[in-house]
């Protein structure tokens, strides 16, 4: 992996990788996360290579024919060709593209560096998670609709995706969103002896 990170000229990613992957809270990345990063960052630095200025959707459709099991093959091949007509060697970057195990082994063998999980309150990791999901909801959704709106599928402006989630409690009938359930400690039942 640190040949790839050189080969591509991207030297400060080993430091970002880094960072996120030994942060606490919020700011800690998983190793999944780390991979995509850096296969997008990858894809980036090949399309740039071969003169393109890509958007995130036009890197996330490249790492998804290159990865992505669930793409269909007609699609997959057709983005493939895209990748090819661009002027990107398509094999050698799948061959670079590197797994979750390799961040891993890269961060803690080449960098010595090792991930301690904080202790933290079991609420605020509750609501960490709970952020986390509700931020990738967000960022797949929006990747979705952008790639249809690119491809002519969905007339679609500028958009903005929300996701309010509420928690509804079926005894006191209170319905809150469920950052601010939390926070409060609860609904307005009344606790029974």
């Amino acid at each position: 992996m640190a040949r790839v990170i050189d080969e591509y000229g991207l030297d400060d990613l080993g430091d970002e990788l880094e960072g996120r992957w030994t942060a606490t809270g919020d700011d800690h990345w998983s190793l999944r996360d780390l991979a995509t990063h850096l296969n997008e960052e990858l894809v980036r630095e090949r399309l740039h290579d071969a003169g393109t200025n890509p958007s995130t959707a036009d890197v996330e459709s490249a790492l998804r024919a290159l990865t992505d099991d669930e793409t269909g093959a007609a699609e997959q091949t057709q983005l493939r060709r895209r990748l090819q007509r661009a002027g990107v060697d398509v094999e050698s970057l799948a061959g670079d593209l590197v797994t979750y195990q390799a961040v891993r082994s890269y961060l803690q063998d080449y960098r010595d560096a090792s991930y301690e999980p904080d202790a933290t309150d079991p609420v605020d990791a509750a609501t960490a998670t709970i952020q986390k999901l509700r931020g990738r909801l967000v960022s797949v959704t929006e990747s979705k609709l952008e790639g249809l709106r690119k491809t002519s599928r969905l007339t679609l402006g500028e958009f903005r995706v929300i996701v309010d989630l509420h928690v509804l409690c079926t005894e006191c009938n209170s319905q809150q969103n469920v950052t601010s359930l939390l926070a409060a400690g609860g609904c307005e039942c009344e606790e029974t002896d």
